[in-house]
């Protein structure tokens, strides 16, 4: 059982680093390689898309990784387990202080309504967002290392 716990928070915790680090990477480049009012339409619903599931994954990561640091609290790489929690939690703390609040006023912006510094506050937000993606890979790394 702990074996699963252990695979299965690591799977999570990877895959929402691949999907945070897709955004990074790609999605961004082709959202603003996009005409003016396509780029910020686009950012706009994705922040809509993915503002209504990233909570759950991130705090459901940071959930996981407790219940792994609780049970393997006596194990060899418990410190590591404990460390990845807490970049996770740092991560959550990123987000809910810096990135959700540019996200959701970018998220009810149109072209006719959005404010003109908006390409401003999008970049603001991706500043932010490298650091949280490193944050996060951080978090992984630490968990992958805690398995071997």
């Amino acid at each position: 059982m702990f074996q699963a716990l252990e695979v299965f928070t690591t799977v999570v915790v990877g895959v929402l680093v691949g999907v945070e680090f897709a955004v990074l990477v790609v999605m961004s480049r082709i959202l603003d390689a996009l005409p003016e009012d396509s780029a910020q339409q686009g950012h706009a619903h994705g922040g809509r898309m993915l503002g209504a599931v990233m909570p759950f994954w991130y705090i459901g990561s940071s959930v996981l990784v407790a219940a792994w640091a609780v049970t393997c609290r006596h194990h060899r790489g418990a410190g590591l387990v404990v460390t990845a929690g807490a970049l996770l939690i740092l991560s959550v703390i990123m987000s809910i202080l810096l990135l959700v609040p540019i996200n959701n006023r970018n998220k009810t912006w149109t072209p006719e309504d959005r404010p003109a510094d908006w390409r401003e506050q999008l970049d603001r937000w991706q500043r932010f967002h490298y650091v949280r993606v490193a944050v996060i890979i951080a978090a992984f790394a630490t968990l992958v290392t805690a398995l071997t």
